[in-house]
């Protein structure tokens, strides 16, 4: 069985950047983390490990104890760093979703109401729209509704794919033809790069094994990419959730990463990958399984 991994994949420099700020931190029990500062179980037990406290990203109504808190990666709105007044803030806000809320908060003031292609209650998408009431957020080009105005700005969380926000895009054209519509697409690169990295792949394996969070949106869509095109996929977050049976009469497998996912996680899905092609040749199977019968992500 050849493996094949995508020429870009892992955490991307946002994320690597978060995490290198909370390390560097030399009193981290004095530290409440909001929400995730990437969807990554590995990385939360760690900083677990350190001291940090934590609290879950559908606890904001409540404000930590400590006297710091730490943004992550994902970003918060300015509606909520106000609530946060009086707290030493360590923002680790990658700079790609900060430029989102700066080109938002601009085309709010030159009188565009915002269409945000997105997954709606993300914490990336909270940062917006909790600033923005009337934003609109779509996940889907069936959700575009019509009489959204006379004047629209579509912009994109920075993981959305960026065939979705083309598609959404022109349906919201579609169904407003007398509005004015600026497109703003605010994907961020790494995001695109490991998008276009398994377009390439796809063409040349029998299945797709992802590592990433059950709740990480990027890694969600690096397999939906997969699913469309009725490839098998499976996301994994640990070596161990891989099982050999899966594999039987598949040839070619490719193995990528989202952004929030460190690079020991990618190599120890890799050997246990490894593992399996071994102990398929050790014991052949006189009736392989069809590549279709690949477990679906969980």
């Amino acid at each position: 069985m050849l493996i094949i991994q995508a020429q870009a994949m892992g955490m991307c420099f946002g994320v690597e950047d978060a995490i290198s700020i909370a390390h560097s931190l030399s009193q981290p029990e004095k530290v409440t983390v909001l929400g995730e500062i990437v969807h990554n179980r590995q990385v939360q037990h760690d900083l677990q490990n350190r001291g940090f406290h934590s609290q879950p990203e559908d606890q904001r109504q409540h404000l930590p104890d400590t006297e710091a808190v730490m943004v992550t990666a994902h970003g918060i709105s300015q509606a909520y760093r106000q609530r946060l007044a009086g707290k030493d803030i360590i923002d680790t806000t990658c700079p790609l979703v900060a430029r989102v809320h700066k080109t938002a908060l601009r085309l709010v003031k030159e009188g565009f109401r915002l269409v945000l292609v997105g997954k709606p209650g993300h914490v990336e998408v909270l940062g917006i729209s909790e600033d923005f009431a009337d934003t609109v957020v779509l996940p889907s080009v069936e959700s575009v509704p019509a009489g959204l105005g006379p004047r629209l700005a579509i912009l994109a969380q920075t993981t959305t794919p960026a065939d979705l926000f083309a598609e959404v895009s022109r349906q919201v054209e579609r169904l407003h033809p007398d509005s004015e519509i600026l497109r703003s697409d605010t994907i961020c690169r790494p995001t695109k790069d490991r998008q276009a990295a398994i377009g390439q792949l796809l063409s040349k394996v029998d299945a797709l094994v992802v590592v990433g969070g059950s709740n990480s949106n990027n890694t969600l869509r690096l397999v939906e990419q997969a699913q469309r095109r009725g490839l098998p996929s499976i996301r994994v977050e640990r070596p161990e959730e891989l099982q050999a049976r899966w594999f039987r009469g598949i040839n070619v497998v490719g193995l990528s990463a989202g952004t929030s996912t460190p690079r020991s996680a990618i190599e120890a899905v890799h050997r246990r990958l490894l593992e399996i092609d071994r102990s398929l040749k050790r014991r052949p199977e006189s009736q392989p399984i069809q590549p279709r019968a690949l477990a679906p992500v969980c």
